[in-house]
């Protein structure tokens, strides 16, 4: 099982039609909440789903104090 947080970006397997392989995650639950960062589209997938689909998990670097 993946270790999802929102605001990670997950880098897919395949491509969305805009040509876009990046989404940010913005909703964790039973479904995870995408967000496409090409085209801003939004799309909830099942968690099965999803862990399938996704290659790799960038975590959000932190911001400097």
């Amino acid at each position: 099982m993946l270790d999802v947080q929102v605001k990670d970006i997950a880098i897919m397997r395949k491509r969305h039609p805009c040509g876009s392989d990046r989404w940010e995650v913005y909703r964790i639950g039973a479904d995870i909440g995408v967000r496409c960062l090409g085209c801003d589209r939004r799309q909830f997938m099942p968690r099965r789903k999803f862990e399938k689909a996704c290659k790799k998990l960038e975590k959000p670097h932190d911001a400097p104090q």
